[in-house]
């Protein structure tokens, strides 16, 4: 895989064996919801492991072909994502950051990664994102990305590389 051109010392690299222990602590900072769950704290965590092992295994029979990456900054793990390589689209499975890694810019950084490689094998790029996370969808949009369809609670967006090649760089 060719390194891919990021800003401000990112850098995205296939994920390893030895990453579990942080996917799995990244995991539990993006599930706010279950951390409100009345119970003991072990219970909670339970709960939390269980649903990141379920998501784990729902990725691998959904996307198949989906390939894992750690984005780092300055060789420290700060977030993943989870790429899917399909016949007519290459589609942004899973986006997450640690919470000091938000906001900062670079969510918007790794999508332009992602748009130029998709641009180089003149693939749309896809993804879905909630319908209440209005960052997200504006980013996506400043992007270039389109809504392509809506099932509550997700917007499935598409970014084609023909029309809009200038929003990736």
């Amino acid at each position: 895989m060719k390194k891919l051109d990021l800003p401000d010392g990112l850098s995205v690299r296939p994920s390893r064996a030895s990453d579990k222990p942080f996917l799995e602590k990244l995991h539990q900072t993006t599930r706010e919801d279950l951390q409100l769950i009345d119970g003991e704290k072990a219970f909670v965590e339970n709960i939390i492991e269980m649903q990141f092992r379920a998501q784990t295994e729902g990725y691998g029979e959904k996307f198949p072909n989906a390939m894992y990456f750690i984005i780092e900054k300055h060789w420290e793990p700060i977030g993943k994502a989870t790429l899917d390589f399909g016949p007519n689209e290459i589609r942004v499975v899973d986006l997450a950051f640690i919470p000091k890694a938000r906001n900062q810019g670079f969510g918007k950084s790794v999508i332009q990664a992602f748009q130029r490689c998709a641009h180089q094998v003149m693939a749309p790029l896809t993804l879905s994102v909630l319908q209440n996370n209005i960052q997200a969808r504006q980013l996506y949009a400043s992007l270039g990305f389109q809504v392509e369809s809506v099932s509550p609670p997700y917007e499935f967006m598409i970014w084609h590389p023909m029309t809009t090649v200038n929003a990736a760089r």
